[in-house]
């Protein structure tokens, strides 16, 4: 049960930060096809359960199509680890269609909010992400702390990485977390 008095205002794990006002962008690539993602931390707030959460604003582009857009829901407990407490997915279909497949809110419906960063991540038993029954089942696993990772703008040391999967789709993430910068790099594999 989420006892919103466990929780602080802002996200200020140092794997996973969201400071209101910073965008980061992302390409993701599949072959040939080229998504662009932006993930904005916004200044709104979003109280579920009673708890205050930042809300995390991420659109995605295909071919200069904005094609995704997703509101995520995030809080921190009083040990540091990050919390999602749903998300309010859209995508965008063609010809005025959207859906909202995807979305869920913890409390609503049995959904229950999950851990998107454990406080002090180390090697450790798979965790939940959160849980909207046929929804969204995802699942966590720190596997390993002190990562060197290196992207188009630097090397960073001491990355966690995790291995990230949904109990109701094949394939799996793997994620790099960098110290003071979140999530800097991802690669997805088949399951």
């Amino acid at each position: 049960m989420v006892d919103p008095a466990r929780f602080r205002a802002g996200v200020s794990n140092s794997y996973h930060p969201l400071v209101p006002g910073t965008t980061m962008h992302y390409a993701e690539t599949l072959g040939r096809h080229v998504s662009l993602i932006e993930i904005t931390v916004t200044d709104s707030i979003r109280e579920v359960m009673g708890v205050r959460c930042t809300v995390v604003h991420e659109k995605v582009w295909e071919k200069d199509k904005l094609t995704q857009e997703t509101l995520s829901w995030f809080a921190t407990d009083a040990g540091g680890a990050v919390w999602i407490f749903g998300e309010e997915a859209r995508e965008f279909l063609g010809h005025g269609r959207v859906s909202r497949e995807g979305s869920w809110e913890a409390g609503v419906d049995g959904a229950k909010a999950g851990i998107a960063m454990p406080a002090d991540p180390r090697p450790s038993e798979p965790y939940r992400m959160g849980f909207a029954a046929d929804i969204a089942e995802d699942m966590a696993q720190v596997v390993a702390v002190g990562d060197s990772v290196t992207v188009p703008f630097g090397t960073f040391d001491g990355c966690v990485r995790t291995h990230e999967w949904s109990m109701l789709e094949s394939g799996t993430d793997k994620k790099w977390y960098a110290p003071g910068l979140g999530l800097l790099r991802a690669r997805s594999a088949a399951r």
